[in-house]
């Protein structure tokens, strides 16, 4: 069981390490468009992620696939700018209106390349282990966990900017999602493929 929270920890530390902000960027990208009336529909597509980036995970762990580090490294920050410009769609068109199959199918394909951009790490810790899947497991519930902290945290400053700031909702998807263009933009050209 100390195992499983080692994991679990290295799960939360993974998704919350500000020195590694890749994910959070991509997560406050992914909940910037909902509010609290649509939460589930943000865990649902948090959930996915999850589940995507951890069988990216276990395929390496595994052996079954390994993919390019400097090709991953750069599509990451390629995930967060096409999630963020995804979000002009919820711009111009209320949450329950845009459907859910292609932000749930570009989800799960954004968690296989965010779960291989930690697989070389994860696959070192775990070269001693022979159980894989409490490891995996233990991760996966830590990944969970802060996602859904940092969901939370983006859904209470979408309620204060629209609520009580009174800011108009497609103003604030629009402002927050060009915010994190404008971060991602050196990330790419830090990780552009040469």
């Amino acid at each position: 069981m100390q195992e499983f929270w080692f994991y679990v920890k290295l799960g939360l530390d993974h998704v919350l390490d500000f020195g590694a902000y890749d994910h959070i960027l991509f997560l406050s990208a992914l909940a910037i468009p909902f509010t609290f009336k649509h939460w589930k529909r943000v865990v649902i597509l948090a959930t996915i992620f999850t589940i995507a980036h951890c069988t990216s995970l276990a395929l390496s762990v595994y052996e079954v696939a390994t993919v390019d580090v400097g090709l991953i490294e750069f599509l990451i920050p390629v995930t967060i700018l096409l999630t963020a410009l995804f979000n002009f769609v919820y711009v111009f068109r209320e949450a329950m209106q845009v459907g859910l199959l292609l932000h749930v199918v570009a989800t799960a394909f954004f968690g296989l390349i965010h779960g291989f951009g930690f697989s070389n790490y994860f696959k070192m810790m775990m070269a001693e282990e022979e159980d894989k899947v409490t490891p995996l497991l233990g991760f996966a519930t830590g990944i969970e966990l802060s996602q859904v902290t940092v969901i939370l945290v983006i859904l209470a400053l979408a309620f204060l900017f629209l609520n009580v700031f009174k800011l108009k909702r497609p103003i604030f998807i629009a402002a927050a999602s060009i915010l994190i263009i404008a971060i991602t933009i050196p990330l790419l050209i830090a990780t552009f493929p040469s």
